[in-house]
């Protein structure tokens, strides 16, 4: 029998604390976490940066003076304001300040490149940059092609402690990953420190800002095709932040450390990390970073991180460092943890615990419905390779990849689709690409059509097995490339594992395996073969039969494999 939404079996499963529904939900707009948490926390830490604190007092007052810039440089309510920098103090100063303007904040990745910046910057029709000085050059080379016509530009070391910011350009030459960035402004563009010191707080413009106004134009489609930009209002990120934070139930107000690696331009980041955060009163503590591992490390033992939301290379890094694995640093700080973008391995989730006491969850979430929609219950049951129970008012089905329509019973794959008060209003300027994502059910609701095939089991339980897109078919069978990884990660040698579908002549698609080794492993490829074969847990038309050994996948700055890349290459190749 077919399990319906208006069962929700999920519910009995909460975790004690965890409320069925948090209706009526606020009418407020985004920053007014901010504001609250200024208020109760005020000699509380917002930020940590290198040893600086700024506290949520002092950042309240200067997103409010910075709201006084904005307007006085003409920046009206609801004009994109785009963002480019990494996970530095400037970042949530520019978020609020930009939205209590009335603006909508547009981020870009700082792995971009000019060509994508350029879309991006037109296809908002943003005509204001706040960026890292780093990023500046790579910026003014298609500023000429863009709207933008006011230019903020700050630097990584003006929120480092005094002593550190004198240091900050020697230390900068002795370590590779730093650059000094020596920028000449153009003429018109101004030092964001300059701006806020000729503003108080109480210039902020008195602006009527409602849970209906957009806030975020957040950038989707990165890994699957052109970036299109989904509508953030006000009030999905309003109910988003606080889903998150009632299912985190044992979140302690105003004493909670986050640590901040994921990239705040993501809107996983920018939400279950930054709002989730501020709206529970904690410390972000900031990684510019997630690369840097011993960065991550030092800052664990300085500020004793509880949350630390990540990506499962993140952990599985963390696992795998000779400072942890030694015994050196001490990361038993760590709490409550759920890892998002891409699936969690049992091997992965199991080693950090035990190195932490963390509870490990994986979650689920997409840009379109900023930004979580499921996770496993942080206190009861963690169910192996399940993204989790829906969260506080989230309604699932799972549909027919036939015809999209019919309700599939449980334990039947089809695509997952989702009602709820998180979704995005749609894609800007797209209404065709909308329509397709975004449906009417027979119920009058509107439901989000993920392109996540998934099944649920009679519990309530959801299980990602893969992307459509990313469906292999082998001879007309179809082949889920997570299920493959699953299997082949088990290989002793093995500590990174990609697979996807490759043109076969004779089957249509292979299967096709990138592996990158534990350090100091060796292997060929016809061992990695037979040892799939011999696994016992992959049909024939599922084993790879082709693998090719890598020192590193390509990756999002969040994380997230690139499959779609291997696959380029691997065509590139072909045609050579």
């Amino acid at each position: 029998m077919a399990v319906y939404p208006s069962e929700k079996p999920w519910l009995k499963l909460y975790d004690p604390g965890v409320p069925h529904s948090l209706h009526p939900y606020p009418e407020q707009p985004l920053h007014a976490f901010l504001e609250q948490s200024a208020r109760d926390y005020g000699d509380r830490p917002a930020v940590i940066f290198k040893n600086h604190i700024l506290t949520y007092r002092e950042l309240n007052e200067l997103t409010d003076r910075l709201a006084a810039a904005l307007a006085d440089m003409g920046i009206k309510k609801q004009d994109r304001v785009a963002l480019f920098m990494p996970n530095i103090p400037q970042f949530p100063l520019a978020f609020y300040g930009i939205l209590k303007a009335g603006a909508v904040v547009t981020a870009i990745s700082p792995l971009d490149s000019p060509a994508h910046i350029e879309h991006k910057l037109n296809y908002a029709n943003a005509e204001t940059m706040m960026l890292m000085s780093g990023f500046y050059e790579r910026f003014k080379q298609v500023q000429p092609k863009t709207p933008v016509k006011r230019v903020i530009v700050t630097h990584i070391k003006e929120y480092m402690p005094p002593a550190l910011r004198l240091l900050f350009p020697l230390l900068a030459l002795l370590k590779s990953d730093l650059k000094v960035h020596q920028v000449k402004l153009r003429d018109g563009d101004v030092w964001l420190q300059d701006m806020l010191g000729e503003y108080t707080a109480d210039q902020r413009p008195q602006l009527e800002i409602g849970p209906d106004d957009i806030a975020v134009f957040q950038f989707t489609g990165g890994t699957t095709g052109v970036s299109k930009a989904a509508v953030e209002l006000h009030r999905s990120l309003v109910a988003n932040t606080l889903q998150i934070k009632n299912w985190m139930s044992e979140t302690r107000m105003g004493q909670e450390v986050t640590l901040m690696a994921i990239p705040l331009f993501h809107v996983y980041g920018m939400v279950a990390g930054m709002n989730y955060s501020v709206a529970s009163a904690a410390a972000l503590v900031m990684i510019p970073n997630p690369r840097d591992l011993d960065d991550i490390l030092d800052n664990i033992e300085k500020w004793r991180p509880t949350i630390y939301p990540g990506v499962p290379t993140m952990y599985n890094a963390i696992n795998n460092h000779p400072r942890v694995q030694a015994g050196e640093v001490d990361v038993t700080s760590i709490r409550a943890c759920i890892s998002g973008s891409a699936p969690l391995l049992k091997e992965t989730q199991e080693r950090f615990e035990s190195l932490t006491g963390a509870s490990l969850r994986e979650g689920y979430g997409l840009s379109e419905a900023p930004t979580a929609t499921h996770c496993n219950p942080l206190l009861g049951e963690n169910r192996k390779g399940s993204i989790g129970l829906p969260l506080p008012d989230v309604e699932c089905r799972i549909v027919s990849l036939e015809d999209g329509v019919t309700d599939l019973p449980a334990g039947e794959v089809g695509e997952l689709v989702i009602h709820s008060p998180n979704l995005m209003h749609g894609y800007w300027e797209m209404p065709t690409e909308t329509a397709n994502v975004l449906r009417e059910g027979p119920d009058g609701k509107k439901w989000l059509y993920t392109g996540d095939i998934a099944k649920m089991d009679e519990d309530g339980y959801f299980y990602i097995v893969d992307r459509k897109k990313d469906m292999i078919i082998v001879s007309g069978f179809n082949v889920y490339p997570t299920n493959v990884e699953e299997v082949l990660i088990q290989h002793p040698k093995i500590m990174e594992v990609a697979v996807a579908g490759v043109y076969d002549e004779y089957r249509g698609e292979t299967v096709k395996a990138w592996v990158v080794l534990k350090p100091g492993e060796t292997a060929t490829e016809e061992e990695i073969i037979e040892w799939a074969k011999n696994s016992g847990q992959l049909a024939a038309y599922e084993r790879p039969r082709l693998v090719e050994f890598r020192d590193e996948l390509p990756k999002t700055l969040v994380g997230k494999v690139l499959r779609r890349v291997l696959v380029a290459e691997e065509q590139k190749k072909t045609q050579d």
